[in-house]
């Protein structure tokens, strides 16, 4: 997960790819909440890992649920509380998932016990007062501990649930969130054991499809509501939760959006027939697959299974359309920034319910298109989208996600825009709410020109700081990193244990050992295939013989497509001797990095003792100047700044100043507003 302040994405041009989806965060977290009311133990299979059920998990877990790991990935066992009474009292932190909140608000009004229900600070904006004013009905004391209608909240039934007014249908508004309804519908079964419970919806109800949702998995769970067009609901009398031993999350329907807008947008790569989605198929029981029929109506062409789909771009540019979503809520922010593609004005209608999500989803979104140079009408339950007229007329924009996921996921697609502008996410780790490895996905089944992939080069002799600069610029970033002394050192280590001798005499053969060298870079750890060489490669010895490498012209040859493999979506951060001069002439930002022959000969006395190896300062300086001789007047590529380099001498700068400058330099070349900058 990317954690950085902001992810600059490269304009984009072709997708194709297989890609595995996380669970569905509704799926996830009823499910979770159902298995801890029922008797017995669950195994839940394909369960999302996301922030919105941890939070889940960590309030079970303190009303007293056994919560263990499954035999499988992101597979867990819940041991429900069944006839058992909650731990009690408790604080349960909800972070900011309403699909927590809501329903876990319900179950322990109705459980008995003391709890105290808070989250973050935007949660205790997103109105929970219909519900409460519902379980009020039945006689509930719940208090509001902050803003009227808002949580926090506290539960006190200290001397267990008070007598329930069961014989009236219980009322909820249904046209704020559907989250009130399910909330009653998953709790009322805890208490309709003498007879039938019935729940009244007042108004439209919204986001029907999340409904169906609840009712199937009750069903799942044992219990079998009846309704009568949307309106009014029945629990049978006798409910009883009942776990159903195993059962699977599909894949999330709504983080689907994102990939049938990519195959929609994106030309295939050569090759690839598009973007297939696994984990969902047309079956699915969530709403938020009928953004199918919206994507198709708008040019794409969709296929599908049982448990995948396949998206290709059809017509194009995309139709635009008009559309009422009270069907599909949150998958509809996805066609917001389609529209930016269509040819046409695209409407969206009756989506009155993103005002009170994670943030007023109307003003973020309509906000975030205009930046890109979209003509928008923010309506009170409606937005009116026209692209931008001509390619010249797109903006490079950064985008303020407003700690909503939804936002940093749908406008991630922005970066296929025909004006090929980079595109900035602020705060990308919000995804991590519903899809923590969103980017990383994404990054997989993209392509762009080399020509659109930033690069950062960091030269400099021996003992300039240039990799350490590197490395955490690169962390700073989100962009790959490319210590390309390493290289030469992995390709020494791997001669020598090779049996080869490093001379011109077996330079042909160090070469063609250079070209398939299985080199990663993990953080901080270099990996040669699966071993970890980063102490084996840092030797004294090891820079020399890697000093001696960098010398046969064969071997920096062979080594420099190795290196252009690591140019990649989003960026890449190099360090070298070269980089800006030979391996990447068209980085975007050169730096030269240099500093006194003694003050780094200083620092390499001092790196050395911290590991505990014996070391002279006179014989480093002069081991410095053979250095810095050999590879200044060597024949290939000799060690110079580029002629567009900044050279930036660091000899009296520590570490983190010079990443800052060079940071400073990086964010003076970018397109974008003044945002946010980390």
């Amino acid at each position: 997960m990317y954690a950085t302040a902001f992810l600059d994405l490269p304009a984009l041009t072709t997708a194709g790819g297989t890609v595995q989806l996380p669970g569905s965060k509704s799926i996830s977290n009823r499910v979770l909440l159902l298995a801890a009311l029922s008797e017995g133990t669950t195994t839940i299979d394909d369960l999302l890992d996301s922030d919105d059920t941890r939070v889940m998990l960590a309030a079970l877990r303190d009303i007293g649920c056994a919560v263990e790991p499954g035999a499988q990935p992101h597979s867990v066992r819940i041991t429900g509380l069944g006839t058992h009474a909650p731990r009690s009292p408790a604080r349960l932190f909800l972070g900011n998932a309403g699909t927590a909140m809501r329903p876990l608000t319900a179950a322990l009004a109705l459980l008995g016990g003391e709890f105290e229900l808070f989250g973050v600070a935007r949660m205790h904006e997103r109105p929970i007062g219909d519900l409460v004013d519902a379980l009020r009905q039945l006689g509930c004391r719940i208090d509001y501990l902050g803003n009227e209608g808002y949580p926090p909240l506290r539960i006190a039934h200290a001397q267990g649930v008070p007598a329930l007014a069961l014989q009236a249908p219980i009322r909820v508004r249904g046209d704020v969130s559907s989250q009130f309804l399910t909330a009653l519908l998953m709790a009322l079964p805890l208490v309709a054991t003498q007879q039938d419970v019935h729940i009244e919806v007042q108004g439209e109800l919204i986001s029907k499809p999340y409904i169906a949702i609840t009712l199937q998995l009750l069903a799942r769970f044992g219990i079998e509501v009846a309704h009568e067009n949307w309106q009014r609901f029945t629990i049978p009398a006798g409910s009883r939760y009942r776990s159903p031993g195993s059962i699977h999350v599909e894949a999330d329907a709504s983080s689907a959006s994102y990939f049938i807008a990519l195959g929609a947008i994106a030309a295939s790569a050569e090759g690839q027939n598009g973007i297939k989605i696994m984990g969902l198929g047309l079956d699915s029981i969530q709403g938020d697959i009928r953004f199918v029929e919206a994507a198709r109506a708008m040019g794409a062409q969709v296929t599908g299974g049982p448990n995948w789909l396949q998206v290709q771009r059809g017509r194009w540019p995309l139709q635009a359309l008009e559309l009422d979503c009270n069907h599909i809520p949150d998958a509809a922010m996805t066609l917001a920034v389609m529209a930016l593609y269509a040819e046409g004005t695209t409407t969206l209608r009756n989506i009155a319910s993103w005002r009170v999500k994670e943030t007023d989803r109307l003003a973020a979104m309509a906000t975030e298109l205009r930046k890109l140079g979209a003509q928008v009408e923010e309506g009170a339950d409606f937005l009116r989208i026209t692209a931008p007229a001509r390619a010249a007329d797109w903006r490079a924009a950064s985008i303020h996600t407003y700690d909503d996921h939804r936002v940093a996921m749908c406008f991630a697609l922005a970066a296929f825009n025909p004006a090929r502008l980079p595109v900035r996410i602020e705060d990308p780790k919000c995804v991590a709410k519903t899809f923590p490895d969103y980017f990383e996905t994404l990054f997989s089944v993209v392509q762009t020109a080399p020509q659109h992939i930033p690069v950062i080069c960091i030269d400099g002799p021996t003992a300039s700081g240039k990799g350490t600069v590197a490395a955490r610029l690169a962390q700073r970033l989100g962009y790959h990193f490319l210590d390309s002394g390493a290289m030469y050192r992995i390709t020494a280590l791997a001669a020598l244990r090779s049996g080869l001798a490093i001379d011109a005499a077996h330079e042909a053969q160090i070469a063609a050992l250079a070209q398939s060298l299985p080199v990663r870079f993990e953080g901080e750890r270099i990996l040669l295939g699966d071993e970890d060489v980063s102490s084996a490669i840092r030797t004294e010895e090891a820079g020399m013989n890697a000093s001696r490498v960098s010398a046969l012209p064969a071997v920096r040859q062979a080594l420099v497509a190795l290196q252009h493999g690591f140019r990649r979506v989003p960026g890449l951060v190099a360090d070298g001797r070269d980089m800006g001069t030979v391996i990447f002439p068209d980085a975007r930002l050169k730096v030269f990095l240099t500093a006194s022959v003694a003050e780094r000969a200083e620092r390499r006395h001092k790196q050395l003792i911290s590991k505990g190896f014996n070391a002279n300062m006179q014989d480093l300086r002069a081991d410095l100047e053979a250095r810095d001789a050999r590879d200044s007047t060597r024949s290939v590529a000799p060690l110079q700044p580029a002629q567009d380099a900044l050279v930036l001498d660091n000899s009296h700068l520590t570490i983190e100043q010079t990443v800052e400058q060079v940071w400073v330099w990086w964010q003076e070349r970018q397109p974008f507003a003044l945002g946010a900058q980390g």
